[in-house]
């Protein structure tokens, strides 16, 4: 009986999923890690600690015939190419400190260059402007740059030098740095130069089934990126096939039939790789909403909620219809606006607004922004009547009912709550020539949308998104 052991290292935990030939799972460890918050718009992880806490997770799991491994996206850090110290801690995807950067950029017209050849928007989230801000501000990263030994990469390629002893990262993960070029899968000259990132300090780029050395639990056949492990995981291989996944963030991807053509695209939408098996390359449309779960914390923190069992189920009408919105952009807006310098908008407020009130504003919130990315989505590539979604918040029936009644489409809650980790378990299968079927009940309950004004409330929301920008 095949044994497959894939690790889920997020951006909140590392998660070590065991899963059985005929689609059996047991969670083997999940870890939470520190979040470091070293300056206003900056988040960092400890990239020893991280290590440690994959380890862990493989130790627990025991030994494999495989091993898959899901990543982070656009996290990056340099480290030492010959010992594999880390020389920078880990920059974080929400993290938006070479903002400046790509101002000047943006200034110097240069986003046509950038969104032709890495289908990509210039924005902080990506590796590139990070690889660069690195180099030149942390000392230990420019000598290593100067004496031949640098290495810089996303963190999949981190922990498999570190796991395996050798480096290298997938195609679907290189694909969310701005430095591959979107049609040849390959590093591309002219972006490295634009960004100032020299090329052999990157790692080299495989498929994203394949070799990629062996660890202490078995050989690693898979590694990617986890929004697309997990549409993998959630069966999305047709064109059109769509999910979302609310964790930290709201990640919705959609399968294309061929290379999306990045400056064409609607609502800011951007191409991405959905996975490289053997010589065939899928891809992608994604579209993303900074702050789902890291909404959520904030509400505990701030005592908003008193635990997540506070957004389960409101008695009221819904808070968009009563006239109050939340516009949750604590980490500015993602697609379809681009636009870092939003802020946080709770607009709407009477003298009898109450705490249940915002709670439920800033579930609708999240909905609505998602609203606005299917819109796009489904100008670009029809998407089916019902679309899946995992993660968190998902958990909540009050938010699945209202999304699918603000998105005019039935919501089906997957049953997996370690999707991400089970795509990446289904890839690394593939890696040993073997299969792993989705559970029967992998699907669960569909929430079917109900006769509601919705294009009133989503206007409402437009209007108070429009508030937003400019703030910071």
């Amino acid at each position: 009986m095949t044994r497959i052991v894939s690790i889920d290292q997020g951006t909140t935990s590392t998660r070590a999923l065991a899963v059985e030939q005929d689609g059996s799972i047991a969670i083997a460890k999940a870890i939470r890690h520190e979040q470091h918050y070293p300056q206003a718009g900056w988040v960092e992880h400890d990239p020893e600690e991280l290590l440690a806490n994959v380890a862990t997770c493989l130790e627990a799991a025991g030994q494999a015939d495989a091993v898959g491994l899901s990543n982070q996206g656009e996290s990056c850090l340099a480290w030492d190419a010959v010992s594999g110290k880390p020389l920078s801690p880990i920059i974080v995807w929400q993290d938006n400190r070479t903002s400046d950067a790509i101002e000047a950029l943006q200034a110097a017209d240069k986003a046509p260059l950038v969104l032709e050849r890495a289908g990509l928007p210039l924005d902080p989230y990506f590796s590139a402007s990070k690889f660069r801000w690195l180099i030149d501000h942390v000392p230990a990263v420019a000598l290593a740059l100067a004496e031949g030994r640098l290495r810089l990469g996303t963190t999949d390629a981190f922990f498999l030098q570190r796991l395996t002893g050798e480096a290298a990262t997938d195609t679907a993960t290189a694909s969310r740095t701005s430095l591959m070029n979107l049609k040849t899968g390959t590093w591309d000259v002219e972006l490295c130069a634009l960004f100032g990132v020299p090329m052999a300090c990157l790692p080299p780029i495989r498929p994203s089934v394949g070799s990629f050395g062996a660890s202490s639990a078995g050989p690693i056949t898979a590694s990617i990126v986890d929004q697309q492990a997990a549409l993998y995981g959630h069966g999305c291989r047709r064109p059109g096939d769509l999910k979302i996944t609310f964790g930290t963030g709201a990640f919705c991807l959609a399968v294309t039939a061929g290379v999306p053509d990045a400056p064409s695209l609607a609502g800011g939408l951007l191409p991405t790789v959905a996975w490289r098996i053997g010589e065939e390359t899928a891809y992608a449309l994604d579209g993303g909403v900074y702050d789902v779960g890291s909404s959520l914390e904030w509400a505990l923190k701030a005592g908003v909620a008193r635990d997540i069992g506070d957004f389960s189920a409101f008695e009221r009408p819904p808070a968009v219809e009563r006239g109050l919105v939340f516009v949750p952009a604590f980490s500015g807006l993602a697609c379809p606006y681009w636009d870092r310098s939003a802020a946080p908008v709770l607009i709407g407020l009477t003298p009898a607004s109450d705490l249940a009130d915002m709670r439920q504003a800033l579930l609708e919130g999240i909905a609505l922004l998602t609203c606005g990315i299917l819109g796009a989505m489904n100008q670009e590539v029809p998407i089916g009547t019902t679309i899946s979604i995992d993660g968190g918040v998902s958990r909540s029936a009050y938010f699945c009912q209202f999304l699918a009644d603000s998105s005019g489409r039935g919501i089906a809650v997957s049953n997996l709550d370690e999707i991400t980790a089970f795509g990446a378990a289904q890839l690394a299968a593939l890696g040993i020539g073997r299969q792993i079927a989705s559970p029967q009940d992998a699907r669960g309950q569909i929430y079917q949308p109900r006769d509601v004004p919705r294009e009133a409330w989503l206007s409402r929301f437009r209007s108070a998104v429009g508030r937003t920008s400019g703030w910071r």
